[in-house]
Protein backbone atom coordinates (compact mmCIF):
# COMPACT_ATOMS: atom_id res chain seq x y z
CA UNK A 1 0.00 0.00 0.00
CA UNK A 2 2.36 2.79 0.71
CA UNK A 3 5.23 1.00 -1.20
CA UNK A 4 5.23 4.14 -3.88
CA UNK A 5 4.09 6.57 -1.21
CA UNK A 6 7.72 6.25 -0.16
CA UNK A 7 9.30 4.90 -3.61
CA UNK A 8 10.05 1.66 -2.30
CA UNK A 9 10.05 -1.66 -4.72
CA UNK A 10 8.72 -4.02 -2.04
CA UNK A 11 7.51 -4.25 1.63
CA UNK A 12 11.33 -3.63 3.96
CA UNK A 13 10.23 -5.15 6.90
CA UNK A 14 8.36 -8.52 6.09
CA UNK A 15 8.74 -11.40 9.21
CA UNK A 16 9.41 -14.36 6.54
CA UNK A 17 13.15 -14.57 6.47
CA UNK A 18 14.02 -13.31 3.25
CA UNK A 19 17.95 -14.03 2.68
CA UNK A 20 18.68 -10.39 0.81
CA UNK A 21 17.48 -8.66 4.23
CA UNK A 22 20.15 -10.45 6.22
CA UNK A 23 21.50 -7.97 8.38
CA UNK A 24 24.99 -8.69 9.82
CA UNK A 25 25.56 -6.41 12.46
CA UNK A 26 24.93 -7.04 16.31
CA UNK A 27 27.75 -9.51 15.52
CA UNK A 28 24.91 -11.89 13.35
CA UNK A 29 27.82 -11.46 10.60
CA UNK A 30 30.41 -12.39 12.88
CA UNK A 31 28.29 -15.64 13.90
CA UNK A 32 27.80 -16.30 10.39
CA UNK A 33 31.59 -16.92 9.67
CA UNK A 34 31.51 -18.62 12.94
CA UNK A 35 28.78 -21.45 11.55
CA UNK A 36 30.91 -21.37 8.16
CA UNK A 37 34.04 -22.29 9.79
CA UNK A 38 32.83 -24.66 12.35
CA UNK A 39 30.94 -27.05 9.72
CA UNK A 40 33.59 -26.75 6.94
CA UNK A 41 36.26 -28.02 10.23
CA UNK A 42 35.08 -30.95 11.36
CA UNK A 43 33.66 -29.11 14.58
CA UNK A 44 30.99 -31.71 15.91
CA UNK A 45 27.82 -29.70 17.47
CA UNK A 46 27.43 -26.53 17.60
CA UNK A 47 24.94 -24.17 19.46
CA UNK A 48 22.47 -21.11 18.53
CA UNK A 49 20.62 -19.67 21.72
CA UNK A 50 18.33 -16.68 21.85
CA UNK A 51 15.15 -14.82 22.38
CA UNK A 52 12.01 -15.49 20.52
CA UNK A 53 12.46 -13.28 17.17
CA UNK A 54 16.05 -12.54 17.81
CA UNK A 55 16.56 -13.52 14.12
CA UNK A 56 17.51 -17.26 14.15
CA UNK A 57 15.52 -19.01 11.61
CA UNK A 58 17.26 -15.85 9.04
CA UNK A 59 20.30 -16.54 10.01
CA UNK A 60 19.62 -20.62 9.55
CA UNK A 61 18.04 -20.16 6.04
CA UNK A 62 21.55 -17.58 4.62
CA UNK A 63 23.63 -20.35 6.40
CA UNK A 64 22.35 -22.53 4.13
CA UNK A 65 23.37 -20.95 1.37
CA UNK A 66 26.42 -19.41 1.89
CA UNK A 67 27.76 -22.94 2.54
CA UNK A 68 29.85 -24.15 -0.40
CA UNK A 69 28.21 -26.52 -2.78
CA UNK A 70 30.02 -29.96 -1.38
CA UNK A 71 28.32 -29.53 1.84
CA UNK A 72 24.74 -31.57 1.75
CA UNK A 73 22.32 -29.89 4.56
CA UNK A 74 19.26 -31.63 6.06
CA UNK A 75 17.06 -28.99 7.97
CA UNK A 76 14.62 -30.50 10.47
CA UNK A 77 11.57 -27.57 11.30
CA UNK A 78 9.92 -30.35 13.92
CA UNK A 79 11.07 -30.24 16.88
CA UNK A 80 9.00 -32.93 18.76
CA UNK A 81 10.47 -35.65 16.16
CA UNK A 82 11.03 -38.66 18.13
CA UNK A 83 14.45 -40.92 18.28
CA UNK A 84 13.52 -43.26 15.21
CA UNK A 85 11.55 -40.23 13.40
CA UNK A 86 14.84 -38.15 13.61
CA UNK A 87 16.70 -40.68 11.70
CA UNK A 88 14.17 -41.52 9.59
CA UNK A 89 13.70 -37.90 8.20
CA UNK A 90 17.38 -37.91 8.00
CA UNK A 91 17.68 -41.12 5.82
CA UNK A 92 14.68 -39.31 4.22
CA UNK A 93 16.83 -36.34 3.22
CA UNK A 94 19.94 -38.53 2.17
CA UNK A 95 17.38 -40.80 -0.13
CA UNK A 96 18.05 -43.92 1.83
CA UNK A 97 15.76 -46.75 2.03
CA UNK A 98 13.79 -47.44 4.83
CA UNK A 99 10.76 -49.58 4.75
CA UNK A 100 10.53 -51.55 7.77
CA UNK A 101 14.42 -50.85 8.85
CA UNK A 102 14.86 -50.47 13.01
CA UNK A 103 16.70 -47.66 14.66
CA UNK A 104 19.75 -50.11 14.74
CA UNK A 105 19.97 -50.54 10.97
CA UNK A 106 19.31 -47.17 10.36
CA UNK A 107 22.26 -46.00 11.80
CA UNK A 108 24.18 -49.02 10.37
CA UNK A 109 23.40 -47.64 7.01
CA UNK A 110 23.32 -43.98 7.47
CA UNK A 111 27.26 -44.86 8.50
CA UNK A 112 27.88 -46.54 5.52
CA UNK A 113 26.30 -43.33 3.20
CA UNK A 114 27.93 -40.61 5.10
CA UNK A 115 31.38 -42.67 5.24
CA UNK A 116 30.60 -42.74 1.04
CA UNK A 117 30.07 -39.39 0.91
CA UNK A 118 33.03 -38.40 3.38
CA UNK A 119 34.97 -40.33 0.25
CA UNK A 120 33.44 -38.01 -2.31
CA UNK A 121 34.47 -35.48 -0.65
CA UNK A 122 30.98 -34.18 0.85
CA UNK A 123 30.36 -32.94 3.92
CA UNK A 124 26.41 -33.50 5.63
CA UNK A 125 25.13 -30.96 7.85
CA UNK A 126 21.62 -31.22 10.29
CA UNK A 127 20.41 -28.00 11.32
CA UNK A 128 18.00 -28.45 14.19
CA UNK A 129 15.12 -25.40 14.48
CA UNK A 130 13.10 -25.08 17.56
CA UNK A 131 16.20 -27.31 19.18
CA UNK A 132 14.75 -26.04 22.97
CA UNK A 133 11.16 -28.00 22.15
CA UNK A 134 12.85 -31.31 21.24
CA UNK A 135 12.40 -34.32 23.93
CA UNK A 136 15.06 -35.43 26.22
CA UNK A 137 14.71 -39.07 24.22
CA UNK A 138 16.09 -37.22 20.63
CA UNK A 139 18.45 -34.80 22.06
CA UNK A 140 20.11 -38.13 23.48
CA UNK A 141 19.89 -39.40 20.13
CA UNK A 142 21.55 -36.50 18.99
CA UNK A 143 24.54 -36.95 20.80
CA UNK A 144 24.69 -40.42 19.08
CA UNK A 145 24.33 -39.05 16.04
CA UNK A 146 27.73 -36.84 16.61
CA UNK A 147 29.31 -40.44 17.20
CA UNK A 148 29.32 -41.02 13.36
CA UNK A 149 32.92 -40.51 12.59
CA UNK A 150 36.32 -41.80 11.07
CA UNK A 151 39.41 -42.06 12.64
CA UNK A 152 40.67 -38.46 11.74
CA UNK A 153 37.17 -36.71 11.03
CA UNK A 154 33.62 -36.11 11.76
CA UNK A 155 31.23 -37.72 9.45
CA UNK A 156 28.13 -35.44 10.72
CA UNK A 157 28.00 -32.03 11.86
CA UNK A 158 24.80 -30.79 13.80
CA UNK A 159 24.10 -26.99 14.53
CA UNK A 160 21.51 -26.72 17.28
CA UNK A 161 18.67 -23.44 16.96
CA UNK A 162 17.65 -22.78 19.78
CA UNK A 163 15.32 -20.06 22.68
CA UNK A 164 17.14 -19.61 26.32
CA UNK A 165 15.37 -22.87 27.27
CA UNK A 166 17.62 -24.99 25.44
CA UNK A 167 20.94 -24.01 27.32
CA UNK A 168 18.64 -24.46 30.60
CA UNK A 169 17.97 -27.77 29.29
CA UNK A 170 21.79 -28.88 28.54
CA UNK A 171 22.36 -27.63 31.96
CA UNK A 172 20.47 -30.59 33.58
CA UNK A 173 22.62 -33.78 34.60
CA UNK A 174 20.93 -36.11 32.26
CA UNK A 175 22.27 -34.04 28.97
CA UNK A 176 25.86 -33.23 30.55
CA UNK A 177 27.47 -35.76 27.71
CA UNK A 178 25.61 -33.93 25.01
CA UNK A 179 26.64 -30.36 26.51
CA UNK A 180 30.40 -31.63 26.74
CA UNK A 181 30.29 -32.46 22.67
CA UNK A 182 29.44 -28.69 21.84
CA UNK A 183 32.31 -27.37 20.41
CA UNK A 184 30.65 -23.26 19.88
CA UNK A 185 27.84 -22.05 21.25
CA UNK A 186 26.74 -18.31 19.88
CA UNK A 187 23.90 -16.06 21.07
CA UNK A 188 21.59 -13.82 19.43
CA UNK A 189 21.83 -10.49 21.47
CA UNK A 190 18.77 -8.33 20.92
CA UNK A 191 20.08 -4.66 19.05
CA UNK A 192 20.75 -1.83 20.60
CA UNK A 193 19.09 1.46 19.76
CA UNK A 194 22.05 2.47 17.53
CA UNK A 195 21.91 -0.98 16.15
CA UNK A 196 18.14 -0.46 15.28
CA UNK A 197 18.75 2.82 13.40
CA UNK A 198 21.41 0.67 11.17
CA UNK A 199 18.91 -2.17 10.98
CA UNK A 200 15.96 -0.05 9.78
CA UNK A 201 17.82 2.30 7.30
CA UNK A 202 19.53 -1.11 6.02
CA UNK A 203 16.22 -2.80 5.51
CA UNK A 204 14.58 0.28 4.08
CA UNK A 205 18.00 0.62 1.23
CA UNK A 206 17.93 -3.34 0.28
CA UNK A 207 14.12 -2.89 -0.15
CA UNK A 208 14.78 0.28 -2.78
CA UNK A 209 14.81 3.10 -0.83
CA UNK A 210 16.78 5.99 -1.67
CA UNK A 211 16.13 9.24 0.43
CA UNK A 212 17.16 10.60 3.73
CA UNK A 213 16.06 8.58 6.69
CA UNK A 214 12.72 7.97 7.12
CA UNK A 215 12.75 7.36 11.24
CA UNK A 216 13.24 10.04 13.16
CA UNK A 217 15.89 9.56 16.16
CA UNK A 218 13.28 9.67 18.92
CA UNK A 219 10.60 7.25 17.13
CA UNK A 220 13.98 4.85 16.71
CA UNK A 221 14.16 5.45 20.10
CA UNK A 222 10.42 4.62 21.14
CA UNK A 223 10.90 1.10 18.85
CA UNK A 224 14.16 0.07 20.51
CA UNK A 225 11.65 -0.05 23.87
CA UNK A 226 8.84 -1.46 22.51
CA UNK A 227 10.53 -3.87 20.42
CA UNK A 228 13.00 -4.65 23.06
CA UNK A 229 15.77 -4.70 20.09
CA UNK A 230 14.01 -7.82 18.74
CA UNK A 231 14.55 -7.89 15.22
CA UNK A 232 10.63 -9.96 14.70
CA UNK A 233 9.25 -6.95 16.79
CA UNK A 234 10.91 -4.09 15.04
CA UNK A 235 9.57 -5.79 11.62
CA UNK A 236 6.24 -5.71 12.91
CA UNK A 237 6.28 -1.97 14.82
CA UNK A 238 8.51 -0.67 11.47
CA UNK A 239 5.78 -2.14 8.92
CA UNK A 240 2.78 -0.53 11.20
CA UNK A 241 4.09 2.65 11.66
CA UNK A 242 5.15 3.13 7.50
CA UNK A 243 1.62 2.38 7.85
CA UNK A 244 0.49 4.86 9.57
CA UNK A 245 2.67 7.95 8.18
CA UNK A 246 1.21 6.80 4.60
CA UNK A 247 -2.44 7.36 6.05
CA UNK A 248 -1.31 10.68 7.31
CA UNK A 249 0.32 11.64 4.19
CA UNK A 250 3.81 12.22 6.06
CA UNK A 251 7.06 11.46 4.46
CA UNK A 252 8.90 11.31 7.73
CA UNK A 253 7.71 8.44 10.35
CA UNK A 254 7.91 10.32 14.34
CA UNK A 255 6.74 9.17 16.88
CA UNK A 256 3.00 9.37 16.65
CA UNK A 257 3.46 6.94 14.15
CA UNK A 258 5.36 4.29 16.02
CA UNK A 259 2.64 4.65 19.22
CA UNK A 260 0.22 4.25 16.95
CA UNK A 261 1.99 0.99 15.54
CA UNK A 262 2.37 0.03 19.22
CA UNK A 263 -1.18 0.27 20.16
CA UNK A 264 -2.31 -1.61 17.44
CA UNK A 265 -0.06 -4.48 18.13
CA UNK A 266 -0.81 -5.70 21.14
CA UNK A 267 2.83 -6.93 21.62
CA UNK A 268 3.34 -8.82 25.56
CA UNK A 269 6.14 -7.15 27.46
CA UNK A 270 9.42 -9.20 27.03
CA UNK A 271 10.71 -11.32 29.89
CA UNK A 272 13.69 -12.91 29.40
CA UNK A 273 14.29 -16.59 30.21
CA UNK A 274 17.54 -15.31 31.60
CA UNK A 275 15.85 -13.98 34.56
CA UNK A 276 14.33 -16.62 36.04
CA UNK A 277 12.73 -16.67 39.63
CA UNK A 278 15.08 -17.41 41.80
CA UNK A 279 17.22 -14.43 40.87
CA UNK A 280 14.23 -12.00 41.59
CA UNK A 281 13.84 -13.70 44.62
CA UNK A 282 17.65 -13.51 45.65
CA UNK A 283 17.30 -9.89 45.16
CA UNK A 284 14.54 -9.23 46.87
CA UNK A 285 15.70 -10.73 50.20
CA UNK A 286 19.23 -9.18 49.74
CA UNK A 287 17.29 -5.93 49.39
CA UNK A 288 15.36 -6.89 52.61
CA UNK A 289 18.65 -7.06 54.43
CA UNK A 290 20.09 -4.33 53.02
CA UNK A 291 16.90 -3.03 54.54
CA UNK A 292 17.36 -3.96 58.05
CA UNK A 293 20.83 -3.27 58.20
CA UNK A 294 20.78 0.09 57.12
CA UNK A 295 17.40 0.70 59.33
CA UNK A 296 19.98 -0.38 62.62
CA UNK A 297 22.48 1.67 61.48
CA UNK A 298 20.71 5.02 61.42
CA UNK A 299 18.80 4.00 64.25
CA UNK A 300 22.02 3.09 66.83
CA UNK A 301 23.57 6.71 65.49
CA UNK A 302 20.31 7.93 66.41
CA UNK A 303 20.71 6.93 70.09
CA UNK A 304 24.21 8.31 70.27
CA UNK A 305 23.18 11.62 69.39
CA UNK A 306 20.30 11.75 71.64
CA UNK A 307 22.34 12.49 74.72
CA UNK A 308 24.36 15.09 73.15
CA UNK A 309 21.60 16.65 71.56
CA UNK A 310 19.32 16.55 75.01
CA UNK A 311 22.22 19.53 76.89
CA UNK A 312 22.26 21.21 73.79
CA UNK A 313 18.69 21.53 73.20
CA UNK A 314 16.39 22.92 76.70
CA UNK A 315 13.26 21.34 77.07
CA UNK A 316 10.43 23.22 76.82
CA UNK A 317 9.79 25.12 79.95
CA UNK A 318 13.02 25.90 79.98
CA UNK A 319 12.92 27.61 76.91
CA UNK A 320 9.99 29.33 77.80
CA UNK A 321 11.83 30.78 80.87
CA UNK A 322 14.64 31.71 78.89
CA UNK A 323 12.68 34.28 76.42
CA UNK A 324 10.53 35.27 79.21
CA UNK A 325 13.80 36.57 80.95
CA UNK A 326 15.00 39.90 79.93
CA UNK A 327 18.37 38.70 81.47
CA UNK A 328 18.67 35.93 79.72
CA UNK A 329 18.12 37.85 76.55
CA UNK A 330 20.61 36.41 73.78
CA UNK A 331 23.89 38.22 73.34
CA UNK A 332 24.96 39.95 70.03
CA UNK A 333 26.57 38.29 67.54
CA UNK A 334 30.02 39.52 68.57
CA UNK A 335 29.92 39.27 72.35
CA UNK A 336 29.26 35.48 71.68
CA UNK A 337 32.17 34.95 69.12
CA UNK A 338 35.48 34.37 70.67
CA UNK A 339 37.33 37.60 69.81
CA UNK A 340 40.69 37.02 68.09
CA UNK A 341 42.47 38.85 70.50
CA UNK A 342 44.44 35.50 71.98
CA UNK A 343 45.44 34.39 68.47
CA UNK A 344 46.95 37.85 67.13
CA UNK A 345 49.69 37.97 69.42
CA UNK A 346 51.11 34.25 67.97
CA UNK A 347 50.62 35.65 64.56
CA UNK A 348 52.36 38.45 65.23
CA UNK A 349 55.57 37.29 66.94
CA UNK A 350 57.42 35.65 64.28
CA UNK A 351 57.07 38.85 61.97
CA UNK A 352 59.97 39.96 60.70
CA UNK A 353 60.83 44.13 61.96
CA UNK A 354 58.97 46.96 60.28
CA UNK A 355 61.24 47.53 57.53
CA UNK A 356 59.90 44.69 55.68
CA UNK A 357 57.31 45.49 53.32
CA UNK A 358 54.79 44.90 56.32
CA UNK A 359 52.14 48.09 56.39
CA UNK A 360 53.00 50.71 58.96
CA UNK A 361 51.59 50.53 62.48
CA UNK A 362 49.37 53.49 62.52
CA UNK A 363 47.73 52.71 59.90
CA UNK A 364 46.02 49.67 62.03
CA UNK A 365 43.83 51.40 64.95
CA UNK A 366 44.88 49.66 68.03
CA UNK A 367 41.44 47.97 68.46
CA UNK A 368 41.43 46.39 65.67
CA UNK A 369 43.12 43.03 65.49
CA UNK A 370 45.86 42.33 62.28
CA UNK A 371 43.81 41.22 59.36
CA UNK A 372 46.02 37.63 59.64
CA UNK A 373 44.14 37.12 62.97
CA UNK A 374 41.12 38.43 61.47
CA UNK A 375 41.11 36.42 58.59
CA UNK A 376 42.06 33.08 60.33
CA UNK A 377 38.52 31.50 61.76
CA UNK A 378 39.20 29.68 65.12
CA UNK A 379 36.84 26.94 66.41
CA UNK A 380 33.54 28.47 66.97
CA UNK A 381 33.54 31.38 64.52
CA UNK A 382 30.58 32.12 62.62
CA UNK A 383 30.81 32.23 58.47
CA UNK A 384 29.28 35.89 59.24
CA UNK A 385 32.52 36.87 61.30
CA UNK A 386 34.44 35.95 57.68
CA UNK A 387 32.78 37.36 55.03
CA UNK A 388 32.78 40.82 55.62
CA UNK A 389 36.24 40.69 56.16
CA UNK A 390 36.96 39.39 52.81
CA UNK A 391 35.63 42.12 50.98
CA UNK A 392 38.31 44.48 52.98
CA UNK A 393 42.12 42.79 51.54
CA UNK A 394 45.33 43.65 53.54
CA UNK A 395 46.66 47.02 51.85
CA UNK A 396 49.50 46.38 48.99
CA UNK A 397 52.56 48.07 50.15
CA UNK A 398 53.61 51.01 47.43
CA UNK A 399 56.75 49.64 47.16
CA UNK A 400 57.08 47.31 43.79
CA UNK A 401 60.45 46.35 43.70
CA UNK A 402 60.88 44.25 47.10
CA UNK A 403 58.76 41.25 47.49
CA UNK A 404 56.39 40.65 50.03
CA UNK A 405 56.74 37.48 52.02
CA UNK A 406 53.16 35.55 53.43
CA UNK A 407 53.69 36.59 56.86
CA UNK A 408 54.65 40.24 56.27
CA UNK A 409 51.91 40.79 54.35
CA UNK A 410 49.01 38.49 55.52
CA UNK A 411 46.42 38.23 52.51
CA UNK A 412 43.02 36.68 51.71
CA UNK A 413 44.66 33.77 50.26
CA UNK A 414 46.97 32.71 53.63
CA UNK A 415 43.91 31.94 55.73
CA UNK A 416 42.01 28.02 55.40
CA UNK A 417 39.01 29.11 53.90
CA UNK A 418 40.00 31.32 51.13
CA UNK A 419 43.26 28.92 50.55
CA UNK A 420 40.68 26.40 49.76
CA UNK A 421 37.98 28.60 47.61
CA UNK A 422 41.22 29.30 46.00
CA UNK A 423 43.03 26.27 44.59
CA UNK A 424 42.64 25.67 41.25
CA UNK A 425 40.22 22.86 39.93
CA UNK A 426 41.71 20.25 37.90
CA UNK A 427 41.06 20.89 34.10
CA UNK A 428 38.42 18.91 32.78
CA UNK A 429 39.12 17.14 29.47
CA UNK A 430 38.31 18.06 26.37
CA UNK A 431 37.80 14.67 25.23
CA UNK A 432 37.32 11.26 27.10
CA UNK A 433 39.91 9.56 28.24
CA UNK A 434 40.57 6.40 26.22
CA UNK A 435 39.96 2.86 27.12
CA UNK A 436 43.14 0.88 27.50
CA UNK A 437 43.93 -2.72 26.05
CA UNK A 438 43.99 -5.25 28.96
CA UNK A 439 47.39 -7.32 29.31
CA UNK A 440 44.89 -9.98 28.20
CA UNK A 441 43.67 -8.78 25.04
CA UNK A 442 47.44 -7.78 24.04
CA UNK A 443 48.37 -11.06 24.71
CA UNK A 444 46.23 -12.63 22.16
CA UNK A 445 47.15 -10.06 19.48
CA UNK A 446 50.62 -10.66 19.67
CA UNK A 447 49.69 -14.29 19.46
CA UNK A 448 48.72 -13.97 15.69
CA UNK A 449 52.05 -15.68 14.26
CA UNK A 450 53.83 -12.50 11.77
CA UNK A 451 57.17 -13.97 11.75
CA UNK A 452 58.70 -13.68 8.11
CA UNK A 453 55.84 -10.48 7.40
CA UNK A 454 57.56 -7.49 7.58
CA UNK A 455 54.41 -4.76 6.71
CA UNK A 456 51.77 -7.30 8.85
CA UNK A 457 54.12 -7.29 11.86
CA UNK A 458 54.57 -3.08 11.12
CA UNK A 459 50.74 -2.75 11.02
CA UNK A 460 49.92 -4.59 13.77
CA UNK A 461 52.87 -2.59 16.00
CA UNK A 462 50.48 0.36 15.02
CA UNK A 463 47.53 -0.89 15.27
CA UNK A 464 48.27 -1.86 19.26
CA UNK A 465 49.17 1.47 19.44
CA UNK A 466 46.21 2.75 18.27
CA UNK A 467 43.97 1.01 20.05
CA UNK A 468 45.14 1.94 23.24
CA UNK A 469 45.21 5.82 22.42
CA UNK A 470 42.25 6.41 20.21
CA UNK A 471 38.88 7.51 22.33
CA UNK A 472 35.98 5.21 22.29
CA UNK A 473 34.07 7.52 19.84
CA UNK A 474 36.67 7.36 17.43
CA UNK A 475 35.51 6.19 14.51
CA UNK A 476 37.72 3.43 11.87
CA UNK A 477 35.86 1.70 8.27
CA UNK A 478 35.99 -1.62 8.87
CA UNK A 479 37.19 -2.71 4.89
CA UNK A 480 36.88 -6.33 5.22
CA UNK A 481 37.14 -9.24 8.25
CA UNK A 482 37.90 -12.76 7.00
CA UNK A 483 38.24 -16.92 8.52
CA UNK A 484 41.58 -16.91 6.53
CA UNK A 485 44.43 -16.20 8.92
CA UNK A 486 46.96 -16.59 6.91
CA UNK A 487 49.98 -14.09 7.27
CA UNK A 488 51.20 -14.73 4.02
CA UNK A 489 47.23 -13.52 2.47
CA UNK A 490 47.41 -10.22 4.53
CA UNK A 491 51.36 -9.41 3.34
CA UNK A 492 49.90 -9.08 0.01
CA UNK A 493 47.30 -7.06 0.90
CA UNK A 494 49.24 -4.92 2.53
CA UNK A 495 51.82 -4.95 0.07
CA UNK A 496 48.90 -3.87 -2.75
CA UNK A 497 48.37 -0.91 -0.01
CA UNK A 498 51.37 0.50 -0.46
CA UNK A 499 51.13 0.63 -3.66
CA UNK A 500 47.87 2.40 -3.61
CA UNK A 501 49.52 4.91 -0.90
CA UNK A 502 46.73 3.54 1.47
CA UNK A 503 49.38 1.29 3.99
CA UNK A 504 49.94 3.70 6.84
CA UNK A 505 46.15 4.31 7.30
CA UNK A 506 45.80 0.33 7.25
CA UNK A 507 45.46 -1.56 10.99
CA UNK A 508 45.17 -5.18 11.20
CA UNK A 509 43.34 -6.50 14.18
CA UNK A 510 43.73 -10.47 14.84
CA UNK A 511 40.35 -11.58 17.25
CA UNK A 512 40.73 -14.79 18.67
CA UNK A 513 37.28 -14.80 21.32
CA UNK A 514 34.72 -15.97 20.46
CA UNK A 515 36.35 -18.85 18.48
CA UNK A 516 37.47 -19.35 15.51
CA UNK A 517 40.01 -16.38 15.21
CA UNK A 518 39.42 -14.11 12.30
CA UNK A 519 40.84 -10.68 11.09
CA UNK A 520 39.17 -7.27 10.96
CA UNK A 521 41.26 -5.17 8.57
CA UNK A 522 40.40 -1.55 9.25
CA UNK A 523 41.30 2.08 8.15
CA UNK A 524 42.02 5.15 9.47
CA UNK A 525 40.94 6.95 12.91
CA UNK A 526 38.26 9.84 12.66
CA UNK A 527 36.13 11.75 14.96
CA UNK A 528 32.62 11.15 13.39
CA UNK A 529 31.40 9.22 11.17
CA UNK A 530 30.36 11.79 8.22
CA UNK A 531 34.03 12.19 8.55
CA UNK A 532 35.03 8.25 8.02
CA UNK A 533 32.45 8.33 5.29
CA UNK A 534 34.16 11.19 3.70
CA UNK A 535 37.61 9.38 3.81
CA UNK A 536 35.92 6.30 2.49
CA UNK A 537 34.43 8.35 -0.62
CA UNK A 538 38.45 9.60 -1.30
CA UNK A 539 40.31 6.01 -1.11
CA UNK A 540 41.01 4.83 -4.35
CA UNK A 541 38.14 3.53 -6.49
CA UNK A 542 39.82 -0.05 -6.66
CA UNK A 543 38.76 0.25 -2.62
CA UNK A 544 35.15 0.75 -3.84
CA UNK A 545 34.75 -2.17 -5.81
CA UNK A 546 36.36 -4.74 -3.39
CA UNK A 547 34.95 -3.43 -0.12
CA UNK A 548 31.71 -3.15 1.49
CA UNK A 549 32.84 -0.85 4.21
CA UNK A 550 31.31 -1.15 8.40
CA UNK A 551 31.80 2.41 10.38
CA UNK A 552 32.59 0.98 13.99
CA UNK A 553 33.75 3.36 16.95
CA UNK A 554 36.67 2.14 18.47
CA UNK A 555 35.25 1.36 21.81
CA UNK A 556 33.42 -1.45 20.31
CA UNK A 557 36.54 -3.06 18.81
CA UNK A 558 38.60 -2.99 22.03
CA UNK A 559 35.56 -4.79 23.32
CA UNK A 560 35.69 -7.71 20.68
CA UNK A 561 39.56 -8.01 20.78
Amino acid sequence: MYLDHFGLDEQPFRITPHTDFFFDGADRGTTLEGLLYAIQHDEGIVKVSGEVGSGKTMLCRVLMERLPENVETIYLANPSLTRDEILRAIAEDLKIETAGDSARVLMRELQEHLIESHARGRRVVILIDEAHAMPEDSLEQVRLLSNLETSRHKLLQIVLFGQPELDQMLASTSLRQLRDRITHSFQMRPLTQEEVIRYVNFRLRAAGYRGPPLFTRNAIALLTRASSGLTRRINILADKALLSAFALDTHAVDERHVQRAIADSELPPFASAKRPFAYVAAALVAGAVLGVLLHWFFADGGAREAPAKAKAVPSAPDAAKVAASPARSPAPEAARTPAPKAVAPKRQKPEPPPQASAPAPDKTPADKPPVSAARTPTPGTQPSTVAPVAEKPAPVPATSNQKPTPRAMPSVAQTPLAAKAAEPEPAKASTPVPARLLPAQIERMEAYDTRGMTLLGERIAATREVLQTAPDGAVTIQLYRTLNTDPGRVERFLDRARSLKTLPGIYVIPLTRPAPTRIWVVYGVFATRAEAEEAFRRLPEQYHKDFQPVFREFGEVRRTI
